[in-house]
């Protein structure tokens, strides 16, 4: 499951904080690698899951960001508002 998407009963509960942070954007970048592939193999179909997870992510990251002071890590309680979806460990059901 996606570090981004937190049962309801724990929404608003979560702390941000630099670890969280760089899972994201770890995550993020294997899931564009995920995109590429898929699409270098013509399996844009298969693109789609993963490019809604990575656009939530980035959805995410940017609200982290807009409620931060600027040039200051986020550390603050930050909620989420979205429902649970798999995440991307590798690309799986590639050939």
């Amino acid at each position: 499951m996606s570090i981004v998407f937190v049962p309801k009963k724990l929404r608003g509960k979560a702390k941000v904080n630099q670890e969280t942070i760089q899972r994201l954007l770890d995550e993020n970048d294997q899931l564009v690698r995920c995109i590429t592939e898929y699409m270098q193999k013509g399996r844009a179909v298969e693109c789609v899951q993963y490019q809604q997870i990575l656009h939530r992510n980035l959805v995410y990251l940017a609200t982290i960001a807009d409620a931060s002071p600027d040039g200051m890590t986020p550390a603050s309680n930050v909620s989420t508002n979205d429902a649970s979806t798999p995440s991307v460990n590798g690309c799986a059901g590639t050939q």
